[in-house]
């Protein structure tokens, strides 16, 4: 990987005067790519290239004519919120032959398009990559048929490609998320959830079959958000004698008062011999040996379509400016290469590999190596299906350690969870998965109602594994939360520790949780009670915790603020000359409004991180009227709710009023408690799923470490941690060491990565900024062969 200068490095000095870039969208659509196309185009005018839309794939290459066309920067207006592709996409045999390929090269010729960026799946890219080793070849013969001069064979000699992944299927490896997959699982959660109300009311059995051609992804994560009964995957045949097993499980979670079953079925799913397993199969296995109700639901296309999720269109949209990027600093000699997510930041790497690994998956499948293809579809799925085995896996009383097994102690742990601070979505997925990770673990669990303030008053009760069943789709927390701090009421805090022999703590909250947690720990010299591993997992829409790049309910929050968003442009749109502005959440922290206005393509954005004045205002409100005269003649504004004390949104409201007169009129709109509410998103279920499960799995070994003669004892700092979400992992952290990177008196990070994303929202809206591009991805190497984690 190339060693990062310690000097900025600004794209000012990446010109692209005198460059052309052509955008397409091949293969199948998927949801965000509008917002992809839309970045790439602004970003290239941007930087003072012409770009170009080759509609309808590469047939609309191959076709030339009025195919190709010059974008503009209001071209690409309104087609942030839109799903598919606007510029059309085909499936190409045309390109696939040479005759095809030579054709397209001369109408690019023509053109001097030599830049390309493609948004596509594995085969789109595959040809692009094929596209480019031929050039020479083909430009070579286009002079020889007369149809290209010397000149322009010259001018033209070298493609440049860059490719973006846009599938639903999330099957490329390389790549955490591709555009799409997010809106996929919105559209799938979506009907579940409305499918679990009615196989509740009839006591019925629902099997699903979802898509995903040859990948599991898009059924595994959907069965771990949705808490389904039981999965099935291409990745992950079932050994034989499954369907007694399932069927097995299916009637325990009956008699466990389940009134309803969901299985869920990837589409390309098959058995250990290779055999399909079909939804059809599957209802008759359930009707023949359990006589149960059962439904067929196939989601089909649904999943494909739908407005793209705020993730999918901050993803397309930092993916789009990378790539243009990635494209004015290509040469020669640089591979062809993709821009990817991993973890949370962008990357870029070589498209071949990329495409080799994603080959090597089927292969792997096809010999029935299912670790291996496991393996190689990456860090992501892997942790997904680790989770998932951990969930599904129900023991028996009988199965639960007992005194002669290896365990140094004869009881087993009792680990108390609570929520603390304001409710967030995904509160009751991180407390479900907790819980039966725990049990799982051997562990008793036990429940903390209203936080803290539920601490010292007692209500306190143990939890067991059916308790929490259907818990992960539903909002706010049912635990019950306050914003209570611990420091007053230690004596009756420790008193209830020791009453019920509270052994550790899983505390899942927003900044008064990190709080809290740090009042504990600095309690242990005082109280004795406190020496137990503590464990603060990140829950709050606000996202301004400290040692964590994501909390639980902030994706959440950005669909609301997004949705809601994309009605008032609507509004707005049909009113004409008219600006909104816009108050989120988030107390101090700017989160919700920066990345908020990155998904719904805000005009300006107010946050306290970033100072303003009112000759902000001013160049604000002249840039919205300059704004109006052309054919976008809508505006929308966010501000943070405290960004600034004296620029309130009503200050703000009347300044645009009465500056606009005449150019445009405005409406103020303050979203308030929406962002808190509501069911919580794919990402969110998933995301607290997971963190849960590796929080309770980091406190059985933080229990077995401290268990000395006969009692736990643990009072060093890795004891009372925070885990939270790091770049590209997740990080346990001891709150102590997090006192240096916090700004207690706003409750945010004295860091935030995300400040990084606003010049981008300023690009796309047009402004002139200055845009850090030290932090774009360097071309690394596909990692194959990681050694074995020690957990």
């Amino acid at each position: 990987m190339a060693k990062r200068q310690d000097t900025k490095k600004f794209f000012e000095n990446l010109s692209g005067a005198g460059k052309s870039i052509g955008v397409l969208t091949s293969g199948g659509d998927a949801q965000g790519m509008n917002a992809a196309v839309r970045a790439v185009v602004r970003m290239g005018i941007y930087v003072g290239a012409k770009v170009y839309f080759v509609h309808e794939g590469y047939q609309g290459m191959v076709d030339g004519g009025d195919n190709i066309e010059e974008a503009s920067w209001e071209s690409v207006s309104s087609m942030l919120q839109v799903g598919g592709t606007v510029i059309g996409s085909a499936r190409c045999k045309e390109f696939r032959s040479h005759e095809g390929r030579l054709k397209a090269a001369h109408h690019l010729v023509q053109r001097d398009i030599t830049n390309l960026c493609v948004i596509g799946g594995d085969g789109s890219l595959t040809g692009a990559n094929l596209f480019r080793e031929e050039w020479s070849g083909l430009l070579e013969e286009l002079v020889q048929q007369g149809l290209i001069d010397e000149e322009a064979a010259q001018n033209n000699s070298e493609l440049h490609i860059v490719g973006m992944v846009g599938s639903i299927d999330n099957d490329f490896c390389g790549t955490d998320m591709t555009i799409g997959t997010d809106s996929a699982l919105h559209r799938i959660i979506e009907v579940v959830d409305a499918i679990m109300t009615t196989a509740q009311s009839h006591q019925r059995t629902f099997v699903l079959e979802v898509m995903g051609r040859h990948c599991g992804y898009l059924a595994l994560v959907s069965a771990l958000a949705c808490g389904a009964d039981w999965v099935l995957i291409p990745e992950m045949p079932p050994e034989d004698g499954w369907e007694e097993q399932m069927c097995q499980k299916l009637s325990e979670n009956r008699a466990d008062k389940k009134r309803l079953n969901i299985i869920i079925v990837a589409e390309g799913a098959i058995d250990s011999h290779n055999k399909p397993i079909t939804t059809d199969h599957i209802k008759e296995l359930v009707v023949s040996c359990l006589g149960f109700d059962t439904r067929v639901t196939i989601l089909g296309h649904v999943q494909r379509g739908g407005t793209p999720s705020a993730f999918d269109r901050i993803l397309a949209s930092r993916m789009g400016v990378e790539a243009v990027l990635a494209l004015l600093e290509a040469s020669a000699s640089t591979p062809a290469c993709v821009v990817s997510l991993c973890g949370n930041q962008a990357v870029r790497l070589p498209l071949m590999e990329c495409v080799q690994m994603t080959q090597d998956v089927q292969k792997a499948m096809d010999e029935k190596n299912f670790e291996e293809a496991v393996r190689l579809r990456g860090r992501s799925f892997e942790n997904n299906l680790n989770t998932y085995k951990l969930l599904s896996y129900r023991k028996a009383d009988s199965e639960l350690p007992n005194e002669e097994d290896e365990l140094p102690y004869n009881s087993s742990f009792n680990v108390a969870v609570l929520n603390v601070g304001a409710p967030a979505a995904g509160m009751n997925a991180a407390v479900r998965s907790a819980v039966r990770v725990g049990i799982t673990e051997g562990h008793k669990m036990f429940a903390v109602n209203d936080g803290f303030e539920g601490f010292y008053k007692g209500q306190i009760k143990e939890i067991k594994w059916g308790d929490v069943g259907g818990w992960t789709g539903q909002g706010g927390s049912i635990l019950g939360t306050k914003r209570t701090l611990p420091a007053k009421h230690l004596d009756k805090i420790a008193e209830q520790i020791r009453i019920h022999n509270i052994n550790a703590l899983l505390v899942i909250g927003g900044f008064e949780a990190f709080l809290g947690v740090m009042e504990l720990s600095a309690a242990r010299e005082k109280y004795n009670e406190f020496c137990v591993p503590m464990v603060m997992v990140p829950a709050t829409v606000s996202n301004n915790i400290p040692g964590s790049d994501l909390s639980i309910g902030a994706d959440t929050a950005l669909n609301a603020i997004t949705d809601t968003c994309d009605r008032i442009k609507q509004s707005a749109s049909g009113t004409k000359r008219r600006v909104f502005i816009i108050e989120t959440m988030g107390g101090y922290c700017g989160y919700l409004a920066s990345v908020g206005g990155l998904a719904a393509g805000a005009d300006a954005v107010y946050i306290y991180e970033e100072p303003f004045d009112i000759r902000d205002l001013q160049s604000n409100v002249e840039h919205l009227t300059e704004k109006m005269k052309t054919g976008i003649q809508r505006g929308l504004v966010l501000r943070n709710e405290n960004s600034n004390e004296n620029f309130t949104t009503d200050f703000i409201y009347q300044l645009y009023s009465e500056e606009g007169k005449g150019v445009f009129d405005c409406r103020k709109n303050v979203l308030g408690h929406m962002q808190q509410g509501g069911a919580p998103s794919p990402f969110d279920r998933n995301f607290g799923t997971k963190i849960a499960a590796k929080a309770i799995q980091w406190i059985s070994r933080k229990l077995k470490e401290s268990y000395k003669e006969g009692k736990v004892f643990a009072n060093t700092e890795d004891t009372a941690c925070l885990l939270g979400m790091r770049r590209r992992a997740m990080v346990f952290q001891p709150v102590v060491q997090l006192k240096d990177q916090t700004d207690f008196v706003h409750r945010i990070p004295k860091e935030q990565w995300w400040l990084k994303l606003r010049p981008l929202m300023k690009i796309l809206a047009k402004y002139k900024t200055s845009y850090d591009v030290s932090d774009s991805g360097q071309l690394e190497h596909v990692t194959r062969v990681r050694p074995k984690k020690v957990d």
